[in-house]
């Protein structure tokens, strides 16, 4: 394969750095565990209520993925991009004028819809029709577009909750959001013309490679018949048990145990910006060992930090925490579907990676639910950091047992 970056400029380049923009969109979820507290003590809520009302995005989101791949083929990515950038504004707006339980709930099956528009269903697809040669780069800068969002917006929403309220925060946040990421979803994001497309298919100079190597490869049914089929569900079950629980009870945890909303706001985001380096090395460490590998450093990382989090108070081992979490979390975005190809082969990557996505429904949704509880019932994170870790140590072993399917 003939590497290089000669599809990655022009219109491509442009199209990349819009798709960017929109992933800002898709990362702005980053701040509710910054708000959390203030929003529970306000409206009289437990964590356990808040975390049970933002359940309902995983289910969005899974639901509503095939529905957006099917606009997106038949009306293209813009509709799609936009109409999922006006339902930011709305979703947060709710967020920000809510005063009963229920409307918190409409408002994340709004951003559940949002999230699946700006996420990698639609922005990704479109990506991948203007580049071929440099697609894992491109692709990598597109994803680094959530955790930018969370690098800005969370220390920028802490700084206007301390100063004017929760609501306010949020407000500005619909506004902002809106209008940073509407110009460039209208007026930059589209699809190629058949002209376009056929231009950078040129570029592809190992289709025919592709297209021999494809005969071998597995099918969703005979996927669905294999042990490493299973064992994927099964990591990616316990990496969104613990990272969506982590995504909502970190910042609350460390205010818990001393820090500051605005030094637990700037620590989180520090993690979620560590992501954007992940994803890029992520990319170029895979080329260069084999996808089982690379997983297992990801979730050996993954269990460390989540055996570090209850010790964050001891001197070094927040900054220790940050740095595996962060790295760990976004590397997963990249290496698993390159482990899903290496299991089955890329012919039907997409229809497979689906089917096994289905895992962030249990895992999404009971893992912040979970931590909560423990809080709720014990005043600490403690026992659900341990199980937690349990799983994170389970699930490295459980990569060991992964293989090529396709050998028979």
């Amino acid at each position: 394969m003939q590497l290089g970056y000669a599809d990655l400029r022009g219109r491509a380049l442009l199209v990349v750095i819009g798709a960017t923009m929109c992933q800002l969109g898709a990362g702005l979820g980053y701040v509710f565990g910054v708000l959390q507290k203030d929003i529970v003590a306000e409206l009289g809520w437990t964590r356990t209520m808040f975390s049970a009302a933002r359940a309902p995005i995983f289910l969005v989101i899974a639901l509503a993925s095939p529905i957006a791949g099917t606009l997106t083929v038949r009306f293209g990515s813009r509709p799609v991009v936009v109409a999922a950038t006006l339902l930011l504004g709305a979703a947060y707006l709710i967020v920000a004028a809510m005063t009963e339980l229920w409307h918190f709930y409409v408002a994340n099956i709004l951003i559940g819809l949002v999230v699946t528009g700006l996420g990698d269903v639609v922005i990704g697809s479109v990506v991948a029709r203007w580049v071929v040669r440099a697609r894992g780069m491109a692709l990598g800068i597109v994803y680094c577009g959530s955790n930018l969002a969370g690098v800005v917006a969370l220390p920028l929403v802490a700084a206007v909750a301390a100063g004017r309220g929760w609501r306010a925060a949020v407000a500005a946040l619909a506004v902002s959001g809106v209008f940073v990421i509407l110009p460039f979803a209208a007026l930059v994001v589209r699809d190629p013309t058949a002209e376009e497309a056929a231009r950078v298919e040129q570029l592809d100079e190992d289709t025919a490679r592709h297209a021999t190597a494809a005969s071998t490869d597995l099918d969703l049914r005979s996927a669905v018949r294999t042990r490493s089929f299973w064992i994927l569900a099964a990591l990616l079950f316990v990496f969104f048990f613990y990272f969506i629980a982590m995504l909502e009870h970190t910042v609350p945890h460390l205010m818990d145990i001393g820090f500051s909303r605005v030094e637990a706001a700037a620590a989180f985001g520090f993690a979620i910006g560590l992501g954007v380096w992940s994803k890029l090395g992520a990319g170029v460490i895979a080329d260069r060992m084999r996808g089982r590998t690379a997983l297992a450093f990801d979730f050996a990382l993954l269990a460390l930090s989540s055996v570090l989090i209850s010790f964050a108070d001891l001197p070094g081992v927040l900054t220790a925490f940050l740095f595996a979490f962060g790295i760990a979390v976004a590397a997963r975005d990249v290496l698993y579907p390159l482990i899903v190809a290496e299991c089955f082969g890329v012919a039907c990557l997409a229809q497979i990676y689906g089917a096994l996505m289905l895992a962030l429904l249990p895992g999404g949704a009971l893992g912040p639910v979970f931590a909560a509880a423990v809080f709720d019932g014990s005043g600490s994170y403690r026992s659900a950091f341990a199980v937690f870790a349990t799983l994170n140590v389970a699930a490295l072993v459980a990569v060991a047992f992964l293989r090529d399917e396709r050998a028979g």
